[in-house]
């Protein structure tokens, strides 16, 4: 996969489709890599009619490491949070959309459709609202605001995901990967255990940095309430959510429409906080519809 050079960082990327064709710019979540978006769904948005662009956000896959830099723990940054204190942090979920503006400008796109899932989702606000003249139209997947006052996920999601892995062992990682995929996964659609296998094995193979989670999570916790800036969004807006997503409860979707103007939100019973193969004609369908009515 190629590399260019972006805010001023190395980020990894593909594209699919048509070069002049609409470009939509798909930004993944915490931790995850640009692999977690399933190939079968970029095919699905090329075959209706888009230039799919993919990429590592920083500090995970095959884009910039930040070695080194520390970031404040999580109890530290809830108890800053709570006195009302904004905590340093090594970048920001701002300087994360920054950076998916840079990917734009490197391969010479004016504008794009602009989807983001998860902490994707929060980066792809942050995106639509500071760069309003580059967003044909957003679409933000079990993502949230960061309204103190939304449900928490539960307990047994959030445990799974900040936990580390007991070793960097192959075997080790790879058991880590399909415990979180099933915790926090859709439970109309569970995954077959041999396909989850060869999907999480092959990501574990292609980068495993934990270090890089600590950074993403600092952004998340330290970014705080967007409702006030999503006010400002005015790009046709999207919100998708899964009514059994245990770990961004639908709640969070909810508020991210009624933050936007204007926002539509369709939800989805049996669908949790994943993209399975069963959800991806159904998610395309929705983003190629929407896409194309901005």
């Amino acid at each position: 996969m190629p590399q260019i050079t972006a805010n001023g960082i190395t980020i990894e990327y593909d594209e699919h489709g048509e070069k002049d064709a609409p470009p939509v710019l798909l930004i993944m979540g915490f931790g995850a890599q640009m692999t977690l978006w399933p190939m079968e769904f970029v095919e699905a948005m090329v075959e209706r009619g888009f230039r799919v662009i993919r990429y590592d956000n920083r500090d995970v896959g095959l884009s910039h490491k930040f070695d080194g830099v520390k970031a404040p723990g999580l109890i530290k940054l809830t108890l800053l949070g709570k006195f009302g204190i904004t905590p340093k942090v090594p970048y920001t979920l701002s300087d994360m959309a920054n950076d998916g503006a840079g990917v734009l400008d490197a391969l010479g796109i004016d504008k794009a459709h602009i989807v983001g899932a998860s902490m994707g989702g929060m980066i792809a606000q942050h995106f639509a609202a500071k760069h309003a003249d580059r967003t044909l139209s957003l679409t933000s997947i079990f993502s949230t605001t960061g309204n103190p006052k939304l449900p928490a996920a539960k307990k047994e999601a959030m445990k799974v995901l900040i936990t580390r892995p007991a070793s960097l062992e192959e075997d080790a990682l790879v058991a880590h990967g399909m415990k979180l995929s099933r915790t926090i996964g859709s439970p109309a659609y569970p995954a077959d255990e041999d396909k989850l296998r060869e999907r999480v094995t092959a990501s574990v193979r292609r980068s495993v940095y934990p270090e890089g989670g600590t950074r993403h999570l600092s952004a998340i916790v330290a970014d705080g309430d967007r409702r006030a800036m999503n006010a400002g969004i005015t790009a046709s807006t999207l919100v998708l959510h899964g009514e059994d997503d245990p770990l961004v409860p639908v709640d969070g979707g909810r508020d991210t429409a009624a933050s936007i103007p204007g926002a539509k939100i369709k939800t989805f019973p049996g669908w949790g906080h994943d993209l399975p193969t069963e959800m991806v004609q159904t998610l395309a369908d929705e983003i190629a519809a929407h896409a194309k009515a901005a």
